[in-house]
């Protein structure tokens, strides 16, 4: 058997691969463009795996991904492909609509090719599966009852409305042609390979190198967080229980401001590695101009998948931030590769 992962090298569908393939002994297929966020370092463990597969592919590309489809015959197709930094979309939303919107459609309609002559077997035990935001639902107020499945769509930043207009498209295969679909909409995470553009592994990169720790606004904007482990075991309930056509809100029920989270970095780095001028890193926070739509607040209500698939976080934010920093701590040449470079310039040379 057979699953295929799109965008597989990114932060969270390469915690996906390692950890399905510390539970499964069934190949995987990892189809990924490799654009700046996209690291195969993240799964260099693997890379001698018998069962692990590597294809860089854009997902643009209908004709060569049904061509994967046909060669592998993938039971479950999970969708992690996506840009996904909010910065990034507001400043060039161009490559959000074609990855995000336009790329989701193209694999939506290379399954459709195949689907109309799929055994009836296959058609039973096949999904796919798209993984959101909850970005999609707009923001909070700090009264405001936390995002649940049925919440109205209102996205504010171009990142956010592409993820919107894809989680439509994905439903509306579904409601037409009959794909078995499963959308996934997850609270902001956290965890090992996170690219240092993302808030945590930019605080954490820019206090060990003395760089100023930039805050947007007032630093009270809040998230729910939720540490990628957590996320990739709610995906595997999902696709082993989930019911088809249903959408799955994934919370890690950990909200906290901002200003909190950087706090509480600088007081874990304080304690693990002092500064040698004996301030705290809490010295090098800044606040800058707030991000132009910014949103207030995102809140999970997981109580869905809680409920009818007995998943549950198994990470606190302590437990899992403090098991973060150490990652980062302990592979900082990860950091450095990533960072300045070296990483883009292997691609293009092994990849041209």
């Amino acid at each position: 058997m057979t699953i295929m992962v799109t965008g597989g090298a990114g932060f969270i569908g390469s915690n996906f691969i390692l950890n399905w393939l510390s539970k499964n002994n069934e190949q995987v297929v990892n189809v990924d463009k490799l654009t700046y966020a996209g690291n195969l370092e993240n799964l260099k463990s693997i890379e001698n795996n018998s069962n692990y597969i590597f294809v860089k592919e854009d997902i643009l590309n209908k004709e060569k991904i049904t061509e994967l489809f046909k060669d592998y015959n993938p039971r479950y197709i999970i969708n992690f492909a996506a840009e996904s930094h909010v910065d990034r979309s507001i400043h060039s939303p161009d490559e959000f609509i074609q990855t995000n919107i336009v790329g989701t459609y193209s694999l939506l309609e290379s399954i459709r090719n195949l689907w109309v002559d799929m055994p009836n077997k296959e058609k039973q035990n096949f999904r796919f599966l798209h993984v959101s935001t909850d970005e999609v639902y707009g923001s909070l107020d700090s009264t405001d009852a936390a995002f649940t499945e049925t919440n109205r769509y209102r996205p504010n930043s171009p990142y956010s409305a592409s993820k919107a207009a894809s989680d439509h498209l994905v439903r509306a295969y579904y409601k037409t042609y009959g794909i078995p679909v499963l959308t996934t909409n997850c609270s902001n995470n956290y965890g090992p390979f996170q690219f240092p553009e993302k808030l945590i592994p930019l605080v954490l990169h820019n206090a060990l190198n003395g760089k100023e720790i930039p805050i947007y606004g007032d630093g009270q904007q809040i998230r729910d967080w939720l540490f990628v482990v957590d996320h990739c075991n709610a995906i595997d309930a999902v696709l082993k229980d989930g019911k088809v056509g249903e959408i799955y809100n994934i919370g890690g029920l950990n909200e906290k401001t901002n200003i909190e989270i950087v706090n509480i970095l600088c007081e874990i780095l304080d304690d693990l590695i002092p500064k040698t001028n004996a301030l705290s890193y809490k010295s090098q926070i800044i606040y800058v101009k707030d991000r132009a739509g910014h949103d207030k607040r995102y809140a999970i209500n997981a109580s869905k998948i809680e409920d009818d698939l007995n998943w549950h976080p198994t990470e606190t934010f302590e437990t899992g931030i403090k098991k973060t920093v150490k990652w980062y701590l302990d592979n900082q040449s990860w950091v450095k590769n990533i960072t300045n470079g070296d990483y883009l310039t292997w691609v293009a040379r092994n990849y041209s």
